[in-house]
């Protein structure tokens, strides 16, 4: 049986999220099967708290370049990926992604055929990457009695689409235009589409983990079968509810005093979002302060491995401040080791800033 504090620690040893991993930036994005990317900086900033020494350059020459890239996947979210993460893993989610996509816009497409819809979409972003509203225009001079928002956004459930530079590269603006990923990056997409090694991931990322986990993290159903299939590859644990985990035999699962030191993660971070139960990082009365109604998953401060509070960062002229809302009041050494930990963050959050401050808000 593993406690709440023992798969915590799990969580954070695997996220690099009690010791700065001295790892390179693709070993760090495939280590954690993508990061969440709906605006273009959480990565960044995820990546500064997990990474020893990481430098934004460090990430945008491979959107550059590349080799990363930032394209709908589990769950129909922008992840960031590496170019090979994204080769192998929209096969697995493609089905899902067009399922999910005929759920959403389905009533709105005007009849157009799924097989038509998204060879004319793959053609106009192939000419130039075009925007969701682009394509909708675009599309709706063939389709004129569909909504033309639900013909954009339904191409990229059915062709794997990439957002191209600038956006996503730190410092730099741009449209959401995307071609597809094939295009991109001149290499097809491999065959397999079976999800068992996409699971073995996640479990080595996120475990110890139940299926209702996984299939939370990735937006798939019917796991249990595919985590029979890899039982004699797993190790099982029971959750204090009873609830059956599965992870890797050899994976890390450090004792449950293990030493967590502050962190900030920023909007949208994995780490909050890839468990049916997340009572292992975030309370529940927590979770209902940090996710908003509207789907913004606000930038969180982990104090002993929990969820304690938010951050923001605040321009005022040539200070930044970075502004700590706890939501109970703090241990004195906890504030000071925040304070110090968030002056480094304020220092790279807003490097062009002529001086930097952190503040606390009450409590």
């Amino acid at each position: 049986m593993l406690g709440p504090r023992a798969l915590n620690r799990a969580l954070l040893d695997r996220q690099m999220l009690l010791r700065r991993a001295s790892i390179s930036v693709d070993d760090a994005l495939e280590r954690q099967v993508g990061m969440q990317a709906q605006a273009p900086n959480p990565p960044y900033l995820g990546l500064w708290t997990r990474l020893d020494g990481f430098r934004p350059e460090d990430l945008a020459q491979r959107i550059r370049d590349r080799r990363a890239v930032r394209m709908a996947l589990m769950r129909s979210t922008i992840f960031l990926v590496t170019a090979r993460d994204a080769l192998r893993l929209r096969p697995v989610l493609d089905a899902e992604l067009a399922r999910w996509g005929f759920s959403v816009h389905g009533r709105e497409l005007g009849g157009a055929d799924s097989a038509e819809l998204a060879a004319a979409g793959r053609a106009l972003a192939e000419q130039a990457p075009r925007t969701f509203q682009e394509l909708g225009v675009l599309l709706g001079e063939r389709w004129p009695d569909a909504e033309r928002a639900a013909l954009g956004n339904m191409v990229r459930n059915l062709v794997p689409l990439v957002q191209v530079p600038p956006r996503g590269v730190w410092g730099e603006s741009g449209p959401a235009a995307h071609t597809p990923l094939d295009t991109w990056l001149g290499r097809p997409l491999e065959a397999e589409t079976a999800p068992d090694e996409m699971v073995m991931r996640y479990f080595a990322a996120f475990g110890p983990a139940t299926v209702r986990d996984a299939q939370h993290w990735c937006g798939l159903k019917r796991l249990n079968a595919v985590v029979d299939r890899l039982r004699p590859r797993l190790r099982a644990f029971r959750d204090a509810s009873g609830a059956e985990l599965f992870d890797l035999p050899d994976a890390p699962r450090p004792d449950e005093d293990t030493p967590a030191p502050p962190r900030f993660l920023p909007e949208f971070d994995n780490v909050l979002l890839s468990h049916a139960d997340r009572t292992r990082i975030i309370s529940e009365p927590d979770r209902k302060r940090v996710f908003t109604i509207n789907g913004i998953i606000r930038a969180t401060i982990l104090v002993d491995g929990m969820v304690r509070g938010m951050w923001k960062m605040a321009r005022d002229g040539d200070t930044a401040a970075l502004v700590i809302s706890p939501f109970a009041p703090l241990a004195p050494a906890d504030r000071a080791a925040l304070e110090e930990e968030g002056m480094r963050l304020a220092r790279f959050a807003a490097e062009n800033a002529v001086r930097w401050d952190v503040r606390f808000e009450n409590p």
